[in-house]
């Protein structure tokens, strides 16, 4: 199983808009952030893990050239706004791509991209084409076995996938006891780590720490930074196994 990082940023995204701080105007590559994405492939599928309003960037830099499905962790802009892009791999595959979310996500979906599903004629293929399915259990798509893990956001929630021995988990203030215990055993587990400074929506690093420490998978990658966090400084004040990812970053399991 291959893991890319697309994008490793929060919503603002790293540069932010008219930021001058260090981070910000940094030279280092591994401190400029995309949106957070990750694309999981096994077996030839390409399954992607939220579509971020870089989808078609990320998909270029990275050499993308498939997609067989899509997993919607929340409807927030920052997760969702790259779907339109979807329709070049439409145009590729001569397929509609699937679309996996709860119910509460695909009705935003739903909602933002009406013109996707108001059944005009669209003969040029300028719509992207795509089907909405409400996660119940467990999916199988290709030979991967996916498990969504229910989690907490603020005062909304958001769901993480685990591919066997990976788990995927960003854009989180708290893990249930339940999901918690299907965490247990991981080779890899991606965890949103926002900052240092706590946040009502999101994990701080000390708190992404502390859920490292009780679920002790063999490696953790912290994503979903904000312009706070400074690769290389803040690489070094990490314990060993755990690392702040970057965008192109890819692991294998």
């Amino acid at each position: 199983m291959n893991i890319t990082f697309l994008g490793t940023g929060t919503s603002h995204g790293v540069p932010m808009i008219a930021c001058n701080c260090k981070v910000c105007t940094s030279g280092n590559p591994k401190n400029k952030r995309m949106r957070t994405s990750v694309l999981v492939r096994k077996n030839g599928y390409n399954i992607l893990i939220d579509a971020t309003p870089e989808l078609r960037l990320q998909c270029i830099k990275n050499n993308v050239t498939r997609l067989d499905a899509v997993l919607i962790t929340h409807p927030h802009a920052d997760h969702i706004f790259g779907l339109d892009d979807l329709r070049r791999f439409n145009m590729i595959q001569r397929m509609d791509i699937p679309i996996y979310g709860t119910s509460e996500t695909l009705g935003t979906i739903r909602n933002v991209f009406s013109y996707v599903f108001n059944n005009e004629p669209d003969p040029g293929g300028y719509k992207p084409r795509f089907s909405l399915n409400s996660i119940n259990g467990n999916l199988k798509i290709g030979s991967l076995y996916i498990e969504p893990i229910e989690a907490i956001h603020g005062n909304g929630e958001v769901t993480g996938y685990r591919f066997e021995k990976f788990a995927y988990i960003t854009d989180v203030s708290e893990i249930p006891e339940k999901s918690l215990e299907k965490l247990k055993g991981l080779d890899v587990l991606v965890l949103g780590a926002l900052r240092y400074i706590p946040h009502a929506k999101h994990f701080s690093i000390e708190q992404a720490l502390h859920i490292v420490k009780q679920l002790k998978p063999q490696k953790a990658y912290f994503t979903h930074m904000c312009h706070d966090i400074e690769h290389e400084e803040d690489s070094r004040k990490l314990p060993a196994g755990v690392e702040f990812a970057f965008d192109g970053l890819e692991i294998e399991l």
